[in-house]
């Protein structure tokens, strides 16, 4: 079964965002693996709360993300 876990900052996709990205992704695995593909697709956006994340050792937020 194909899978796809997207982590993004809480509260910065609409509905319809997520949505795309769903549909998008299901898209590309059909495309790679055939259409047999689709229907066992597992796209999972993960809303990760503000301040709870981080690169090279740098705790992000929005603000911080916003600003740069």
């Amino acid at each position: 079964m194909p899978f796809a876990n997207f982590k993004v900052p809480a509260g910065t996709l609409t509905p319809k965002q997520k949505e795309l990205l769903v549909t998008r992704t299901t898209d590309l695995y059909a495309e790679i693996y055939g259409d047999r593909a689709r229907g066992n697709t597992m796209v999972l956006v993960e809303e990760v709360a503000d301040g709870g994340w981080g690169i090279g050792g740098d705790v992000l937020t929005l603000a911080k993300l916003r600003a740069g």
